[in-house]
């Protein structure tokens, strides 16, 4: 039986509020616009702050009509209706062209909800032509004290709808709602005095008091966390339902260890016998290894590849770029030593390979001659066949969708198991949720060797001067015969790459940065070049190989540097406009340096203003070296912000009222309800209204994946 949440607007709205709530706001069906939730909840007797009105910004307040004039325009035909409204505090003039019957509604004395994006006209702030919905008085005292208290949906909303345009349809679209099932068992929700779904969703709309929208959001928000929850454990379930091959370690392995000119850490010891305990079993693994920037992650995965390639088994490392794929086999090869590596014959496959060597590559892999396989996303596409793929190692998995991650997975004639690696620490509440289908594994101790790294702040908004002393650092780390990176958030003055913020002042850009590097006299006679994602992928291997080998003092670069990166001898990292990049972008880029026996150096400049949020969070990076803490922090600062990410949560999966920032033991509980609910009835045979959230869940990740694909 079809859910009411499933049919489309067009039916309970007509043809023309769906449209435009299609097109403004991507909703398309009841349960879309239903979980639209309010963001907020006014009163018509609240009195907004009509003094700090943003300009350019689309505004919903609520207010009283003070004074209405009609005046003739002085240039041409025709009238301005002037309607000023106020909050009891501030004053905002409303404005109509030609619209001089609207006199007849906003009359002094009434109140209403004003909508529309907040203009100037001569220094004080105006709309013109908002949407207005005014509200009805009652002469009864009692009516009216209930009229005045009764809390007003403010929804996200757009140019073209407004909130009360959205209060109106869910008004509409609730009073003819269907009977609805409730996800969650009745038990499970009468245990924590939750209401029922239907109940939640009509007062979370339409509350008569706050306690209502109160008690509705938490029923939501444990409704949200417990489907995405049981969703995540039955995915979990059904992989470990599937048969694979089991993979042993052998001779190959125990060479391969035996000849290490050094001693795992505790931790990969560790890890490598949880992936050696997965491998052999006969279910797909799917771990996510997570680790500080050189713990030695690919180290485990290449001992897993040996297993894998015991029984006659291939490999494939899928890594995020071009430059990172290159390094990856080099350092594959090195690490194998010649034998080993004439024996798995370690091979490359990327988009910018000539057409010879591509072919070529591709026959080594549907052969099977090639026993570990590393490259770009050019390994997921459809000429690409293995003759046996038993491993995928998916480096950087922030790089990646679920979906990519899946592509390469059927791949091969059985399951394939499956090894995630992140240098990107998570907090237990985000991996829960993004990973919530993968076994976690967590490498937190460094080889022995690594050498600290230093972090200081370079304020330029208080210290413009100090920009000098960054490139006399760098001189002088270079007088000792060490390298450095200069890193920039900009290829030039228009294409930038990474995850910047945005900013009214031009990015640093490699163009510009390499011209006035080559024209510092601190720096005169030192060999300086520019690697950035426009390069062809021959010219970056070459430079990265140049960098690597100390034929390059200084590389000027963006954040095709951040992952895998491997120069031991450069000491020093610079990051330009540090506040527009990320804290975990941060963490890694420092990550390039301290990696040899050479103490490291990094210098985050910055022109954020002190006490800004893009300042606190360079400030947080520089204040430790610790991946795991600034996880948290991270996930702190960010706050409300989409922390899982399109890629992960699978478009309008996403979640709407669950905030994994604070809400780690709501998710915590969530999942042990939904384990305890799955581990009684797998099948989900006695609760169907469980079973349906999930398949719409999952019809709802599959239009979105079809829709990007």
């Amino acid at each position: 039986m079809a859910s009411p949440l499933d049919a489309p607007l067009v039916n309970a709205l007509g043809d023309r509020s769906a449209a435009a709530l299609a097109k403004g706001l991507d909703l398309h069906t009841v349960g879309d616009l239903l979980s639209h939730y309010p963001r907020r909840y006014a009163r018509r007797g609240e009195l907004s702050a009509l003094t700090e009105l943003p300009r350019d910004v689309n505004v919903t307040i609520v207010a009283e009509v003070m004074q209405v004039v009609n005046r003739p325009m002085r240039a041409k035909r025709g009238s301005i209706l002037e309607v000023t409204i106020s909050d009891g505090s501030g004053i905002l003039t409303l404005t109509f062209f030609n619209q001089a019957w609207r006199a007849g509604e906003l009359k002094p004395g009434v109140r209403g909800i004003f909508a529309g994006k907040v203009g100037d006209y001569k220094g004080s702030a105006q709309l013109a032509h908002p949407d207005y919905e005014l509200f009805d008085e009652d002469p009864d005292p009692l009516k009216a004290l209930a009229w005045a208290e009764l809390p007003i949906p403010i929804y996200p909303a757009t140019s073209t709808v407004a909130s009360w345009q959205i209060q109106k349809a869910m008004g509409v679209v609730l009073d003819t709602l269907g009977p609805l099932e409730d996800p969650v068992p009745d038990a499970v929700r009468q245990s924590r005095g939750l209401m029922p779904f239907a109940r939640a969703l009509e007062l979370i709309h339409r509350p008569s008091i706050d306690s209502d929208w109160g008690a509705a959001r938490k029923a939501l928000r444990f409704q949200e966390a417990f489907v995405l929850q049981a969703a995540l454990l039955q995915q979990r379930a059904r992989l470990r339902s599937i048969a694979a091959t089991a993979r042993t370690g052998g001779a190959l392995l125990e060479g391969f260890d035996a000849a290490l000119p050094f001693t795992l850490t505790g931790d990969q010891r560790a890890v490598g016998e949880e992936i050696a305990h997965d491998l052999a079993e006969p279910v797909p693994m799917n771990r996510l290894v997570q680790g500080e920037v050189g713990s030695g992650k690919t180290l485990v995965a290449l001992r897993a590849m040996l297993a894998v390639a015991q029984s006659g088994g291939q490999s494939a490392l899928l890594a995020p770029t071009e430059v990172l794929a290159h390094q990856h086999l080099r350092s594959i090869v090195k690490t194998l030593g010649p034998d080993l590596a004439a024996r798995l014959r370690p091979t490359l496959l990327t988009g910018q390979l000539p057409v010879a060597e591509r072919r070529k590559a591709m026959l080594a892999i549907v052969s099977g001659s090639a026993s570990i396989v590393v490259g770009t996303h050019a390994l997921l596409g459809k000429m690409v066949d293995f003759y046996d793929l038993g491993l995928v190692v998916v480096d950087e998995q922030h790089r990646f969708g679920v979906e990519q991650r899946e592509t390469l997975r059927l791949k091969g004639i059985f399951p394939p198991h499956v090894l995630v690696l992140t240098a990107t620490p998570i907090p237990r509440t985000v991996a829960m949720t993004v990973f919530g289908d993968l076994d976690i594994s967590s490498i937190a101790e460094l080889p022995a060797g690594r050498s600290p790294i230093e972090s200081f702040v370079v304020p330029l908004a208080e210290k413009p001067a100090w920009i000098g002393r960054v490139w006399q650092r760098v001189a002088e780390e270079l007088a000792k015969g060490h390298q450095a990176f200069v890193v920039v958030p900009a290829i030039d003055k228009t294409v930038t790459e990474g995850d910047l913020l945005a900013a009214d002042r031009p990015s640093a850009n490699v163009t510009e940065v390499l011209a006035s590097l080559r024209g510092n006299e601190l720096l005169a006679g030192r060999r300086i070049e520019a690697l950035h994602g426009r390069l062809p992928s021959t010219e970056k291997d070459e430079l990265m190989r140049d960098f690597a080998e100390g034929a390059i003092d200084v590389l000027v670069a963006t954040t095709v540097i951040e992952v895998g990166v491997d120069v031991p001898n450069a000491s020093t990292m610079v990051v330009l406009d540090a506040e527009r990049f990320g804290v975990s972008q941060l963490h890694q880029l420092r990550g390039r340096v301290g990696r040899g026996g050479v103490p490291g150096l990094a210098l985050f400049v910055t022109s954020a203003e002190e006490l800004t949020l893009s300042r606190e969070r360079v400030e947080a990076v520089a204040s430790t070296l610790d991946g795991f803490e600034l996880a948290n922090k991270d996930l702190e600062l960010r706050q409300e912000g989409d922390v899982l990410g399109s890629t992960q949560s699978g478009g309008r999966s996403s979640l709407r009222l669950v905030r994994v920032a604070k809400d780690g033991e709501l998710i915590a509980e969530a999942r042990e309800v939904a384990a305890g609910v799955l581990a009684d009835d797998p099948a989900l045979e006695r609760h169907p209204a469980l079973r349906e959230a999930l398949e719409r869940r999952l019809d709802a990740e599959s239009e979105a994946y079809l829709s990007k694909n």
